[in-house]
């Protein structure tokens, strides 16, 4: 039964040792409880809180690589989360190499705006690898940009992505049949994934990544969740 407690001397972390403090009447207020419930971890919570742990992750990249193109309502941070939600869900186990990995998968969300989506596709112009875009000259307003988001898997120790961006200009692009397409040998590595982002002045396109990569798979299927479970315990029953 849970104890409330006044004047008890504090020599542990507070987290460790299971107090909780507050203000009772003007008065501190030492609570000691002890939950005798087992830690549940059922299959549909060890697969929503991985998906979590690991969109968390990616967002720490996304942001280094500048001011992430989101609402800010009610925060970028959590309209990221809800979107990352239409992606693959990857299992990583607790320990070992891919502890606190990121893994590359397609659709990851890169902004969220207003602004018409750009198709993109990944192909070839005159024999050439190619960024394919929707756009044409005559949609770009004088003051806009063309965002380039670039992510990279890298595996060496824990698999990290990197997320990157530039600005690219329609100089830089060559007309097509389909749009403007942005060339380049990098769009042939299986390895990185991009996004094109329309911006106008406040606005913005909503992007997410293509890639050519199947990386990500390994980690999607049964046997992956099974052993990332396995390193937290394992999973409980459902009740």
């Amino acid at each position: 039964m849970a104890k409330t407690v006044q004047s008890l001397p504090i020599t542990g972390r507070p987290k460790k040792i299971g107090l909780t403090f507050y203000i009772r009447n003007g008065k501190p207020v030492t609570r000691v409880a002890t939950s005798l419930q087992p830690k549940r971890r059922t299959r549909k919570q060890f697969v929503a809180r991985q998906q979590m742990l690991h969109s968390t992750r990616l967002w720490a990249f996304l942001k280094w690589a500048g001011t992430p193109m989101f609402p800010t309502q009610p925060t970028a941070y959590s309209r990221f989360l809800s979107l990352m939600h239409r992606t693959e869900i990857v299992f990583l186990p607790k320990r070992g190499s891919l502890d606190g990995a990121t893994i590359l998968l397609p659709d990851i969300p890169v902004s969220e705006g207003t602004m018409p989506t750009v198709k993109q596709d990944l192909g070839e112009v005159n024999g050439a690898t190619a960024l394919i875009t929707n756009l044409t000259r005559d949609r770009l307003h004088r003051y806009d940009t063309l965002i380039l988001y670039t992510l990279t898997q890298h595996i060496d120790g824990t698999p990290k992505v990197w997320f990157s961006r530039r600005e690219v200009t329609p100089d830089e692009m060559t007309e097509t049949a389909d749009g403007l397409a942005l060339i380049s040998e990098e769009f042939d590595n299986d390895m990185k994934g991009w996004a094109m982002v329309h911006v106008r002045g406040e606005s913005c396109s909503t992007q997410t990544v293509i890639t050519r990569s199947t990386y990500y798979k390994q980690f999607t299927t049964e046997e992956a969740l099974q052993d990332a479970a396995a390193s937290y315990g394992g999973l409980t029953k459902d009740v």
